[in-house]
């Protein structure tokens, strides 16, 4: 089924050459003459009385499937070919003073209304288009073109002339327009059907044509009304099998021999009074073509919303598949879980099938279990969604790692009622993790090993000379008192520079390595640094701590000793504060570390987006211990970095808190 909207049968933008614009008169000049001539031998009343008026019916959709800049030359055209053949019918100059103008109005609404509600090339093939289209080319155009058509007319006064105009016209806009905009948007598409759809198209017409012909034409004595509802499934097949384009060629069929009938004295709308036997054909054809009409765009419709639905879901497939996830549903009264077709490749189970959560819940890794249990326990209707990542043994034994998406519904007592989601398979995403944690950690460890190869080296040998040359310097102070004052000072300057580099190597060598927290412990390293830092940099560290015990795990204390010295390097850098403060607590089984300032500040917003390698280096190390980092900021209301480290159990890769104005390092 093509869905897409058709090709125009010209391109408006494009320019029009001399020839073609010529082709286009001789068209709708041809057309304009030879259609009313075609529907004369319809006619009830040789000058004034006809069942439907063709001119304007077929102008209009040549106008809008031309460029508008020659519209100007073809609608004059049109209007002399529709006066010579009212001349030659017998038709008045009174009557054709009249009418002349209304044709220009009303073929006027309704093509610029058409144009500008319905596009270049309108497709009457939903509701939307033929709600605009009945509005303004079926009703508008018509009554406001009736009111200069009746004074033409003269039969039954002013009113009965303007229902004979105004009815003729919105029959002619049901049937003729709507068939020619139909063939012309979908013809081609329509004839690359297949054929049997061509061919059931033709059995549809056919009996159509012959029933259509037995209720109209055929003496078939009282029995037409019966003849009449055998029509109804006929218009019913051509609008749900065909559309626009097989309900318009339908009506056609029926309005062709309804009046061809009627005129040879034939059908169920004989009356002695012309006018009455008319009216009846018109309002059947009206009401017939109408609910059918509106019927097929409302089935157009819908097949297209059932194509777009159908390329959607091939796409979501298809995605689905490349990011190796499926989606499911979970009633939560009836424990029912339905899952898409990825699951049966994921978790190896039968796609399709229905299962219940307790199962699913059987193949959750037995140290993933609870903490899912418990995630799903705590979501609220205020807090829905669920992220968490878990593992899960399939049939075959084999251990996978998922990723699970859900949003949960609940009714208004907050009761939970299902929960729909995806969940993809992350396992080669968590292995790559693993891998890059490894690499991260053994990075980490070569680094510390290298820091305190150089720390040795500093203190065992260059801070061995440095002392070496201090006390060589004080001893040459003493042995040479006769010295003159100013190269007394010389050598006091020296003295006094030895012995700040021989301080500076000793400081070096500790912050690359403090190899106090091997004999001091924790407390008392970071301590005695807060109080060097504060010393060196003019700011205020104010150390507090409780609780910590006296043994800390050594990979547990050198991650937090370098966090709170990467975080004081930040504040001189960054924060412009006056007065840091570092709290080391214990919280059961857990470290806490916090450091804050009530400095500059910043947007955590952005900082996710620009996050420094010292940042990087204390989630990596906290990582690597099990622990993880969190930091709360606000501009002008300072920082606080937040680390927390177990002190027992498996350490296992640490989570990011992220909460309102907190960023996650």
């Amino acid at each position: 089924m093509e869905t897409g909207r058709s090709r125009p049968l010209w391109n408006h933008r494009k320019s029009i050459s001399p020839p073609q614009t010529a082709m286009f008169v001789c068209l709708v000049a041809a057309l304009s003459y030879l259609a009313p001539r075609l529907e004369g031998v319809l006619m009830m009343h040789p000058h004034t009385i006809w069942p439907l008026w063709p001119g304007c019916a077929l102008l209009v959709p040549v106008l809008l499937l031309v460029p508008r800049k020659i519209w100007p030359i073809l609608l004059p055209v049109a209007l002399a070919s529709f006066a010579l053949y009212d001349l030659q019918a017998g038709v008045p100059l009174r009557s054709i003073a009249w009418f002349l103008p209304a044709d220009v109005v009303q073929v006027l609404i309704a093509a610029l209304c058409l144009r500008y509600f319905l596009g270049e090339t309108p497709e009457l093939n939903s509701v939307e288009a033929l709600a605009k289209y009945l509005c303004f080319a079926v009703i508008l155009a018509p009554f406001t073109a009736a009111f200069l058509s009746a004074p033409g007319i003269r039969s039954g006064g002013y009113w009965n002339s303007w229902g004979i105009a105004f009815f003729s016209e919105v029959l002619a806009f049901l049937t003729l327009t709507p068939a020619v905009l139909s063939w012309v948007s979908n013809g081609r598409s329509w004839l690359r059907k297949p054929r049997s759809y061509q061919l059931e198209a033709a059995t549809l017409f056919a009996g159509l044509g012959f029933l259509s012909y037995l209720s109209f034409t055929a003496a078939v004595g009282n029995s037409w009304p019966v003849l009449l509802y055998s029509l109804v499934p006929f218009l019913l097949w051509a609008a749900l099998r065909f559309g626009s384009i097989g309900i318009s060629s339908a009506v056609i069929i029926v309005a062709f021999l309804s009046i061809w009938g009627a005129v040879h004295g034939r059908g169920p709308f004989l009356d002695p009074v012309p006018f009455n036997s008319m009216l009846s054909i018109q309002l059947f054809l009206i009401c017939t073509a109408t609910p059918f009409m509106v019927l097929a765009g409302v089935v157009e419709e819908h097949k297209r919303d059932v194509e777009a639905l159908r390329k959607t879901e091939e796409r979501f497939r298809l995605a689905s598949r490349a990011g190796k996830m499926f989606a499911y549903e979970w009633d939560v009264a009836t424990d029912v879980m339905v899952r898409t077709s990825g699951s049966a490749e994921i978790l190896g189970m039968v796609p399709g099938v229905s299962t219940i959560g307790e199962e699913i819940l059987t193949n959750v890794h037995a140290d993933d279990l609870e903490r899912l249990k418990y995630a799903i326990r705590e979501l609220r209707p205020e807090k829905p969604n669920l992220q968490i990542t878990y593992r899960m043994v399939r049939a075959d034994g084999t251990v996978i790692w998922v990723e699970r998406n859900s949003r949960a519904q609940f009714d208004e007592q907050g009761k939970m009622l299902r929960m729909i989601g995806m969940v993809a398979d992350v396992t080669a995403r968590v292995r790559a993790e693993r891998e890059l944690s490894e690499l991260s950690g053994r990075l980490i460890h070569a680094q510390e090993e290298e820091r305190a190869r150089i720390a040795r080296e500093l203190h065992d040998d260059l801070g061995q000379r440095m002392a070496l040359l201090q006390i060589n310097v004080e001893r040459f102070k003493h042995e040479t008192a006769e010295l003159p004052s100013k190269a007394r000072r010389e050598l006091n300057n020296i003295a006094e520079l030895t012995s700040e580099c021989s301080s500076e190597l000793h400081d070096i060598s500790h912050q690359l390595h403090p190899s106090r927290l091997d004999t001091l412990g924790l407390v008392t390293t970071v301590g005695s640094f807060c109080k060097e830092f504060s010393l060196q940099h003019n700011l205020r560290v104010q150390f507090v701590h409780q609780d910590i015990p006296e043994q800390v795990p050594k990979d547990i204390s050198l991650c937090l000793f370098r966090v709170v010295q990467e975080a004081l390097r930040n504040v001189v850098k960054h924060s412009g504060a006056s007065e840091v403060k570092v709290e080391l607590t214990r919280r059961g089984d857990r470290v806490d570390l916090c450091i804050s300032d009530a400095g500059a500040g910043f947007d955590p917003a952005f900082a996710k987006a620009d996050v420094g390698l010292g940042l990087i280096s204390m989630r990596e190390r906290l990582r690597l211990v099990g622990g993880h980092l969190a930091i709360v900021s606000e501009v002008s209301h300072g920082t606080q970095i937040r680390a927390r480290i177990p002190l027992s159990g498996t350490l296992g890769q640490g989570t990011d808190d992220a909460k309102r104005s907190t960023a996650t390092a």
